[in-house]
């Protein structure tokens, strides 16, 4: 890894460990933990391959897997990939840094219909490693496939810097959402979500 992660160098010792535990609590209860999962299906054909970028510990993945498609994940955290080969097995759960994203070299040469990075995955990056890790993700893509991001914009990684990280990686700006569920984007809104494709 070429350099740490905020998801390293900004949480304490054991995040990890109490994040893994927080989504098998939510999922024990019954809470709804397909949000993401659901727009990113209605963007795809069927039985698509899928990219789930900053996967933890994969809830999102899961879902996608049992609405018929092939999951691949990819996390930094060795932890948080052993929790999502333990509670879902089917997709391919792989432990990697997104900055220096090479699926070929890892036997996943095929490229992806879509790719998602939900979860406050951006605000988690290594700071100044946002474009590439874009350019990285988008490169794994098909060409008229997609790339969306999900985070809360009243973070470290303000709105204006990710978009300057888009344009900077190739990508354009499709559309852009306050919500998963596709509510209106409004300037006062603290979550984005950015469907991306190349230019």
């Amino acid at each position: 890894m070429a350099r740490p992660t905020r998801w390293v160098t900004d949480t304490k010792p054991g995040h990890s460990e109490w994040y893994v535990e927080r989504f098998r609590r939510m999922a024990a209860e019954g809470q709804d933990l397909g949000g993401e999962a659901r727009l990113v299906d209605a963007m795809l054909p069927p039985a698509s391959r899928v990219l789930d970028a900053g996967c933890g510990p994969g809830r999102l993945g899961a879902v996608l897997h049992e609405r018929g498609h092939t999951v691949v994940g990819v996390d930094a955290d060795p932890l948080l990939i052993a929790a999502a080969e333990e509670d879902h097995p089917g997709p391919r759960w792989l432990v990697a840094d997104l900055a220096e994203l090479d699926l070929a070299s890892m036997g996943e040469p095929e490229p992806f219909a879509g790719a998602v990075l939900a979860g406050n995955v951006m605000v988690f990056l290594a700071a100044g490693t946002e474009a590439e890790v874009l350019r990285r993700v988008a490169a794994h893509v098909v060409d008229d496939g997609f790339v969306t991001c999900g985070f809360h914009t009243n973070r470290e990684l303000t709105l204006d810097a990710f978009d300057q990280a888009v344009a900077d990686a190739g990508l354009r700006q499709e559309h852009r959402f306050a919500t998963w569920d596709l509510r209106a984007w409004h300037d006062d809104a603290d979550f984005a979500v950015s469907v991306l494709r190349k230019q």
